[in-house]
């Protein structure tokens, strides 16, 4: 190739360029220098903004955009309180120098020891009173004069509560006007006027990807507030079948401590309580956490304050999911709904006709998609209300009305501050650190209690409580306090209430088999 031959490519090549950077030249007649200028004159700010600017909108509208949160935790921070609770609890103190087992006449021969009328008083353990310093958590003021919407877990087993409210030196002491076990749910008062406190959303608008904060005190730090988006709806936890809400799911940070605080929207109104999280092997946040919706926390404070119990509507049956052969033998072409196992005798579902082996598909238009949310449906409801139920029966569809009866869970819980029926008084020492709950078809299924037995769940244990140090255990069914039958809440309480002893027998059963308990009230 020869020299002219180069030449006139290279000059091919890059007449573009040399066009270009004229035509740059002649409209910048400071030349290429014109960019020092603008280095030299335009604030740092003004050139970051103009990089990352985002290219002219041919929409002739302005373009708002949300740069801080700031003005909604200004709104709704005030009305999210720390939670503190302390337990009274029996402490041995000193050693016992005699086994229990040595009180058998037949192991104290075995062992070559003397007979009990000869052998000289040993001494006994001494009981003393302790303080523990209970789980910290978070709560939600709902109206200004001290109504506070927390957990059950938060609260259960306390003798004292005090909430601290953000920015205010003084701890008041708060008293508990109710607890609800099946959603978890618990509300307090405190004394006062004009509390800073939270309007509540309507939770049934809430939709999947929309925006929220969660407001609370997470391990002790004091209040802590993080962002998410709602990740779904109608959630149930994980091993919490006994659970009835239906949870909103946020990927919101929420973490021990966090327990009972505000999960709130871009309007600054409460959408949900925050309750629980699914955590890793490590613990702490994954991006899982659970919301009680705030139209189910709505309704359960507006009973427990009126009443001090929440009212639930029963149908009357043992339920379970279909099984994939099941779901063809039964005829049921999406497989989802609640199988009928056994209907109790005059119930609601028993006089609305409904028969075991009916699959139980819809109430009242709304979808059944298995046991569980038949379970939530039919517990949103009142006794007395009349709901349609339409069931699959032998192929065939049929709708069927049934008018439902009050829940045996319907009773109020016991509460440290409730003596007998009136309330007054103390509760029995039986239940200091005791939780309990109703026998439900779901839970007799599970711990495999007969259909002719029936009792009260242990559904929370303190380990120092004197129950669990006799040997009482959670997911225990007691079906006697001192031989008297304990078939509800209100009747173990009263069964309680009127035992007079240091010693009481308990009838429980576990894990199906049934067994006597001895709870030492007294050293």
């Amino acid at each position: 190739m020869t020299f002219k031959t180069v030449l006139r490519y290279a000059l091919a090549v890059a007449a573009p360029t040399l066009i270009a950077s004229s035509s740059l030249w002649a409209e910048n007649p400071a030349g290429f220098d014109w960019w020092k200028k603008e280095r030299k004159d335009t604030p740092p700010e003004a050139r970051q903004s103009a990089a990352t600017a985002p290219e002219a909108s041919d929409h002739s509208a302005p373009q708002h955009k949300l740069t801080s949160y700031a003005p909604i935790v200004k709104k709704v921070a005030p009305g999210v309180v720390n939670i503190f609770t302390r337990t009274k609890v029996s402490e041995p103190q000193g050693a016992d120098l005699q086994h229990p087992f040595m009180n058998d006449p037949f192991l104290r021969r075995f062992f070559g020891l003397p007979d009990m009328d000869h052998e000289p008083q040993q001494p006994r353990r001494q009981p003393r009173e302790k303080i523990e310093q209970g789980p910290l958590g978070s709560g939600v003021i709902v109206s200004p004069d001290g109504y506070i919407l927390t957990n059950n877990h938060v609260v259960a087993g306390a003798s004292e509560i005090r909430v601290k409210i953000e920015n205010d030196a003084k701890e008041h002491p708060a008293k508990l006007v109710g607890r609800d076990p099946r959603t978890d749910l618990a509300v307090l008062k405190i004394e006062g006027k004009n509390f800073p406190s939270l309007s509540l959303s309507d939770s049934d608008k809430t939709e999947v990807g929309d925006i929220v904060l969660a407001i609370g005190n997470p391990f002790g730090l004091g209040q802590t507030v993080t962002v998410g988006i709602v990740s779904a709806l109608g959630r149930s936890i994980p091993n919490q079948s006994e659970n009835l809400a239906d949870f909103i799911q946020t990927d919101a940070a929420i973490n021990p401590g966090n327990s009972g605080g505000a999960l709130v929207d871009m309007d600054g109104r409460l959408l949900g309580i925050n309750t629980a999280i699914l955590s890793g092997r490590a613990g702490g946040n994954i991006g899982i956490g659970f919301a009680v919706p705030a139209n189910l926390a709505k309704n359960v404070m507006e009973q427990l304050i009126k009443t001090g119990k929440v009212s639930r509507g029963m149908m009357g049956v043992t339920i379970r999911e279909l099984s994939p052969d099941e779901t063809k033998l039964f005829q049921v072409p999406d497989g989802k709904g609640a199988l009928v196992l056994d209907v109790a005798e005059g119930s609601a579902a028993d006089k609305a006709g409904i028969v075991a082996g009916d699959v139980i598909v819809e109430v009242n238009s709304q979808p059944v998609h298995d046991s569980k949310a038949l379970s939530r449906l039919v517990a949103s409801k009142a006794p007395g209300d009349k709901v349609s139920v339409r069931v699959i029966r032998n192929a065939k569809e049929k709708t069927l009305e049934a008018t439902l009866m009050e829940s045996s869970e319907s009773a109020a819980v016991p509460r440290a501050d409730q003596g007998g029926k009136n309330g007054a008084g103390s509760a029995p020492k039986l239940f200091e650190g005791l939780e309990l709950s109703a026998l439900t078809p779901q839970l007799r299924s599970q711990l495999q209690v007969p259909a002719r037995l029936q009792g009260v769940v242990v559904q929370g244990l303190s380990p120092s409580s004197p129950a669990a140090q006799s040997g009482l255990r959670e997911r225990d069914l007691i079906v006697e306090i001192g031989r008297q039958p304990t078939p509800t809440i209100e009747a173990a309480y009263q069964a309680a209430s009127a035992y007079k002893g240091s010693s009481v027998l308990l009838r429980i059963v576990r894990n199906g088999m049934g067994n006597y308990i001895v709870v030492k009230l007294e050293e």
